[in-house]
């Protein structure tokens, strides 16, 4: 692997990414610009990687650096990348060694821009990425947050752990890696269990911890989609995501309404509430004694999968929803996965059979994904990551 190092103050993270490459096993030459060496310097790299670093197109000519670096790795990154980078590699520069490398890589690219708002929004570095993309080369949206100074806005590299998991991704992806099926699509993810407070400290809930819809929305990214991810959940935010925090089911469907307005497709993989109580108590709700309890009276929460299919805004929009099921004296998860298919008008259906210890809260999952057309597709246990790629297979077969 490549790790390219441009020259901004982000540069001190990709110190940490390198970290995390090397321990989970992979061989890392880190190739920085020059104006990259003025905010980390060559030895750290060298014994963060624990290999030579290369620094010039005249460094070990013999080896032929330029060429040999490309040629070789399964994958380059550049963290971060800058506006100027991003130029140089949109209009085939090979002013230097990192440049040199970028010409000759037959490999999946990754680009973690950093930069300035303006910088990010100027018409040229937005051309520039357009470029790159239709390309193939994957450029990770920046995060939004504080940058140089006092200033905040979009142009801040996500953080070490979530390129990491982006690396990973494409990696895992092998000759597939180079396939960006979603580019230039948007789409839309919902992930985690809503709360329905019923007094400022008690809510009504679910198991759901989030982590299907960030497999979601990490796995779409790394296919090129731009994604928002509508998250009623509290973990780390994933690089390459735009999230819109919610809390109850009415908020999740406000939020996720307005952003299938323009999307391309919408996965319901999170887990509303049914449910919610009719009437919401502004103090604490006291326990008056040791026997009795206070009767809790529930009203429906609008149903958001059966509205969203049933009322879409483009003719296009391909819908996925999930049913997590459990079988009964009236049918199998299957039965009633075929049933809610049928009820709710989506394109697919993800149905997962969960209990004590199987969907919620795992790092794995395993379903068989119901179409419309009456195609199944079995998925077996593995990780959550497998599940969505699998999922964004059969959605970009529809998009097509």
């Amino acid at each position: 692997m490549v790790l390219g190092v441009s020259g901004g103050i982000a540069a001190y993270k990709a110190a940490s990414l390198l970290r995390l490459l090397v321990e989970a096993g992979h061989s890392v030459r880190v190739v920085p610009t020059a104006s990259a060496l003025k905010f980390v310097g060559e030895a750290t790299w060298a014994a963060l990687s624990h290999e030579p670093v290369h620094t010039s197109v005249w460094s070990d000519v013999h080896e032929v650096p330029h060429v040999r670096l490309g040629q070789t790795a399964d994958l380059v990154v550049v963290a971060p990348a800058t506006a100027d980078l991003l130029a140089q590699a949109a209009h085939g520069s090979a002013s230097d060694l990192l440049t040199s490398t970028l010409l000759t890589a037959r490999c999946p690219v990754v680009l973690a821009p950093a930069m300035h708002t303006e910088m990010w929004e100027h018409a040229a570095t937005r051309a520039n990425v357009a470029l790159l993309r239709s390309r193939g080369v994957l450029v990770v949206e920046p995060a939004e947050g504080r940058l140089t100074g006092a200033d905040t806005g979009k142009g801040r590299l996500p953080e070490p752990d979530a390129l990491f998991d982006v690396c990973a991704l494409v990696l895992a992806r092998g000759a597939a890696g180079l396939s960006q099926d979603l580019s230039g699509r948007r789409v839309v993810v919902s992930a985690g269990g809503t709360r329905e407070f019923l007094d400022p400290v008690r809510y009504l809930g679910n198991r759901s911890s989030g982590r299907q819809g960030y497999a979601l929305a990490r796995a779409a990214v790394v296919r090129g989609a731009s994604v928002t991810l509508v998250s009623a959940s509290a973990l780390p935010e994933p690089a390459g995501v735009k999230v819109v925090p919610v809390v109850s089911t009415r908020d999740m469907r406000e939020a996720v309404l307005s952003a299938a307005a323009s999307a391309d497709a919408v996965v319901m993989a999170a887990a509303p509430a049914d449910f919610r109580p009719a009437e919401y108590v502004e103090h604490k709700i006291k326990k008056v004694d040791d026997v009795s309890a206070p009767s809790v009276v529930l009203v429906q929460n609008p149903d958001i999968l059966a509205e969203l299919a049933h009322n879409r805004p483009s003719p296009g929009l391909v819908v996925v929803g999930f049913a997590a099921e459990t079988g009964d004296a009236s049918g199998s998860v299957l039965d009633h996965g075929r049933a809610k298919l049928a009820r709710k008008g989506a394109d697919l259906l993800v149905v997962n059979e969960v209990g004590a210890t199987k969907g919620f809260e795992s790092t794995e999952n395993e379903a068989v994904i119901l179409g419309a057309d009456g195609s199944e597709t079995p998925v077996p246990l593995g990780s959550k990551d497998l599940l969505a790629h699998h999922i964004w297979d059969l959605v970009a077969t529809r998009l097509s």
